[in-house]
């Protein structure tokens, strides 16, 4: 094979691994909230180390043109006081350093594990014609895999990230990936962009 083809077959080959730029991509940063961290009610596995990498990521897919979407859990105050993310409290709040990487990012509130259910998170993607999903966050076996195996998320290409996920501990979290793996794809981070 000559030089020229070898290297453009090369060229093509790193374009695939990394993702198809034609597709509209979304990352969905999901209840990275104060309570689970340190003096949060709820604290997680390497919640500080998993920020850090999320916010890593975040600034280089906001390079690359990949669509933020913060989805925020607020306890739903009809059905009373909740352990954590109480409507008002710091705690419900998205940590800092998240929403200081994507101030503008849209915020999708929900009250169930399922980021679409009953939210506007399908209107959302819709609107910025996003097709492909790279779910993050917080907690991997609760909220994440909800979100990425939600019927409403059939209509796209989801993937979880699991270097960008945690929860209560690093079993549980390898559980929650090996449980969910027979359903969808887990790409970590690097391979992305």
């Amino acid at each position: 094979m000559g030089h020229c083809r070898r290297s453009s077959l090369l060229f093509i080959l790193s374009l695939t691994t990394k993702g198809d730029r034609d597709e509209k991509d979304a990352l969905l940063v999901i209840d990275l909230q104060n309570d689970y961290f340190e003096d949060g009610a709820f604290p997680l596995w390497q919640a500080n180390e998993t920020k850090n990498r999320i916010v890593g990521f975040m600034e280089k897919a906001q390079k690359e043109g990949v669509e933020i979407v913060h989805i925020q859990h607020v306890a739903n105050p009809a059905l009373g006081l909740s352990p954590f993310f109480n409507q008002d409290s710091s705690g419900v709040e998205i940590h800092a350093d998240v929403k200081a990487v994507a101030p503008s990012a849209p915020v999708v509130i929900k009250h169930f594990a399922d980021g679409f259910e009953q939210t506007n998170l399908e209107a959302v993607l819709a609107e910025k014609g996003i097709e492909r999903l790279w779910v993050a966050g917080m907690m991997t076996q609760n909220c994440v895999t909800h979100t990425a195996i939600s019927k409403a998320a059939e209509n796209y290409e989801v993937s979880i990230v699991p270097d960008l996920c945690t929860t209560v501990s690093e079993l549980l979290h390898l559980i929650a990936l090996n449980a969910v793996s027979t359903r969808l794809a887990l790409t970590p981070s690097d391979t992305l962009l």
